[in-house]
Order: structure tokens, then C-alpha cells, then sequence
């Protein structure tokens, strides 16, 4: 890599909360920069990722791919500090999306996913880590002076993460920055930990800034007229170039040569073309294809008789031979598992009160979608086509447009 810098710690769009980076924007400054690698570490969350992904390599960029995370304060629960992920390969980012995940689903602090400390055991590998600066836990500890703390907390990491734990340095005009990145260096040299230099870009150019902040008013439910509203970003986060940055650490040269390091470390590739569905648990002595038969038949029954009810004329030969020609190319096809998993998700909705549409597009020309509750609509009595949602001489996947 010719460039003397990398960025590790970017907040695009699909930062929700904080940023305005759009990707191919992002993509093309880099590219007029001279950047030969970039990461992406949108806010508790992976949304840019195949976005992202594509633009860079078309751009001849190495992707990086990461995540800037809640993590749990113990003390605190309102006060969540910060972590950097970074995927170096694909069980980093198997591991990152685990973590995410679970966040989401058990961590909510405050409409904040955060990160038990407690999970990173046994979901640490392939995954480099930067201390987030002054929002880490790290950082935490030493802006208090606190040094036998950040010690232990240093420790702990470089414990968990041999070799992949990063004490991430900045220069964005916030207060008491220098003073931790003072005693930061001290700890590095104290723990053997490398430094790394950010910026923690959340705009392109410095005249975004107010633009940014705008997006963070919008998002906290302020205006910027506000005189009382935190203020948590400076105009100083934007997309510096790399020889910016190497004048702003001039001093720490070495945290500028590991963001390089970092680059070369991050090899994770995303690969397209394959189709991944989830196993659908099936019970014991059956096949998924039998339960998708079974469950089909006795729908089918269900439809018939409530049609029956309702004062209609029904073909039940019909309506055999039709689902019987369905079974047989979704089984054929391998998609038994979709079809069973959307109805799964679709049952539970309706039983827990949550308005779900009809069904609409090719996937309710299928007969085997309807008697299986996944859409409401008859395609014998309407004449819709099964073909043109799923087709043996057209391979590709099964696309239900829901509507919740």
C-alpha cells in the first residue's frame, strides 16, 4: 500500500444516528485521495456492508468492514461506553454479526443495542479491536487518570484479542484529548499495545459539519438553535487525507504506519452467487419436504372448507393436481425451507396481533403460499400463475413481498 494512512473508524449514512458519509461518495473521495484501503464502522450495525463492499472493489479499494459498538457500562447502564470491531476474516465477521445481533435482541440500554463485555469470550476471533478513544472503557479510565484501571482494562483486552487490540488515538478538537492521548502513548509503552490513529469521520468535507449536525438534531429530537444540546462532534471529523493525517501525528509516527498494518491484517471477502437459507427444524423420522407436504394438504383442507362455508363451488381435484404440480417444483427447486420459514414468521404475526397484508406480487399466483397462510388470496378462483413466481427453467430464488 502506497498511502502512508488508512481510515479505520467511519460512520456512513447507515449510521442512523450520526452520520451523513453516503457510500459512493465516500468511495470516490477516496479514490481522489489516493486511499488504497477503507473501513466502514457504522454505528451498531453492518447495514452498508454489501453496499460498501461492491463500490470499493469496483473502485480497485480494499474494503474493510466493521462495526463501532455499544459496549455495557456496569455502572451505568445510560452511559454505555465504545468498541471498535474490524473483520479480518470470514469468522471475524460471523462472530461480529453474532455480536450485533444478540445486542439488539438482549441489550437494549436506553434504545441503545449494547455489548456485554461477557460475550466477547468465545466470539473474539477474526476480529481486530480499536478502544474507541475517549468512548471506550479504556479511554474512560484514563481521562480519569485512573491508570491502575486502564491497566487492568489494557490487559484484559490484549488477553482476549492477542495481537488485535489497537489503543486508538485522535485529534478532533475535543476536549481533553490531549491529555488522554498523552497518557495513552504512556500505556502503550507501559503494555507493549500498539496506537492507532482515527478520525472518526462522520462527513466528507469540513463544510459538512453543519449539515451533520442537523442529522444529530434530527435524531435527538433538537434544533440547532438549542443552546443546551450536547455537543458531541467538532468540524474537525471529516475525511482528512492522508497526508493530513500524517502532519497531525507527526509526533506519533508509529500511529499512522499501524493503520497500514491493519489494512494489510483485514482480509475478509464477501461471497456472492450462493444462497445461504436457514435449516427449518423438522421433526424427528420426517424430511423437510414431507413437513412441507403435510402442512400444505392440511392447509389445503382448511381453505377448502372455509371457501365450502362461505356458500362457493369448489373443484377439489382442481385444487389437488395444482398444489401437487407446486409441491413438486418448490421441492425440486430446494425451497421447501423458505416457503416453511415465511409462514412460520407470518403465523406468529398473526397470532400476536401484528397487521399483516394479504400478499401481493408473483408470490401470490402460489397456491401452496396460500393454503399455508403466507398469503390470503385464492389464485384458482383469481387465474394467477405459480409460473411467474417460480419456475424450474428460470432458477432463482423465491421473492414473497410482506407486508407488515
Amino acid at each position: 500500500m502506497t498511502s502512508p494512512f488508512v481510515h479505520l473508524h467511519i460512520h456512513t449514512e447507515f449510521s442512523l444516528a450520526d452520520g451523513i458519509c453516503r457510500v459512493k461518495e465516500l468511495v470516490s473521495a477516496a479514490c481522489d485521495q489516493s486511499i488504497p484501503a477503507l473501513a466502514i464502522t457504522d454505528l451498531a450495525n453492518l447495514f452498508a456492508s454489501v453496499k460498501f463492499y461492491k463500490a470499493a472493489l469496483n473502485a480497485g479499494i480494499k474494503p474493510i468492514i466493521g462495526s463501532d459498538v455499544w459496549l455495557e457500562n456496569p455502572e451505568d447502564h445510560n452511559k454505555p461506553f465504545r468498541l471498535v470491531f474490524l473483520c479480518q476474516d470470514q469468522q471475524g465477521y460471523r462472530n461480529l454479526n453474532q455480536l450485533l445481533s444478540r445486542a439488539h435482541i438482549e441489550g437494549q440500554h436506553s434504545g441503545r443495542p449494547c455489548i456485554s463485555k461477557n460475550w466477547l469470550t468465545g466470539n473474539a476471533e477474526g476480529l481486530i479491536v480499536l478502544s474507541a478513544a475517549l468512548e471506550g472503557d479504556l479511554g474512560f479510565a484514563l481521562a480519569g487518570n485512573n491508570s491502575k484501571q486502564a491497566k487492568t482494562i489494557a490487559e484484559n483486552y490484549q488477553a482476549l484479542f492477542p495481537d488485535r487490540f489497537y489503543i486508538e488515538l485522535q485529534r478532533t478538537g475535543q476536549p481533553h484529548q490531549e491529555e488522554y492521548n498523552h497518557r495513552a502513548v504512556e500505556l502503550a509503552q507501559q503494555t507493549g499495545l500498539p496506537v492507532v490513529a482515527t478520525n472518526h469521520v462522520h462527513f466528507l468535507k469540513q463544510e459538512d459539519f453543519e449539515t451533520h449536525e442537523a442529522r444529530v438534531c434530527i435524531h435527538d429530537g433538537r434544533i440547532l438553535a438549542d443552546t443546551r444540546r450536547p455537543r458531541r462532534y467538532t468540524d474537525q471529523q471529516y475525511l482528512r487525507s492522508p497526508e493530513e493525517m500524517v502532519a497531525l501525528f507527526e509526533d506519533i509516527p508509529e500511529a499512522i504506519e499501524n493503520t497500514l498494518i491493519i489494512a494489510r491484517r483485514c482480509n475478509f471477502a464477501i461471497k456472492f452467487g450462493t444462497y445461504y437459507l436457514p435449516d427449518f427444524p423438522v421433526p424427528s423420522g420426517k424430511t423437510i419436504n414431507d413437513v412441507l407436504a403435510d402442512d400444505a394438504n392440511t392447509g389445503m383442507v382448511r381453505r377448502i372448507q372455509d371457501s365450502e362455508n362461505a356458500g362457493e363451488v369448489i373443484d377439489k381435484a382442481e385444487y389437488q393436481t395444482r398444489l401437487d404440480l407446486e409441491l413438486k417444483v418448490i421441492i425440486d427447486m430446494g425451497f421447501p425451507g423458505y416457503f416453511l420459514i415465511v409462514a412460520d414468521f407470518i403465523r406468529w404475526a398473526k397470532n400476536n396481533d401484528v397487521p399483516v397484508g394479504p400478499g401481493r406480487g408473483s408470490g401470490a399466483g402460489s397456491l401452496v403460499a396460500y393454503v399455508l397462510g403466507i398469503t390470503d388470496l385464492d389464485p384458482i378462483k383469481y387465474e394467477l400463475l405459480f409460473e411467474r413466481f417460480l419456475n424450474p427453467e428460470r432458477v432463482s430464488m423465491p421473492d414473497f413481498d410482506v407486508d407488515f
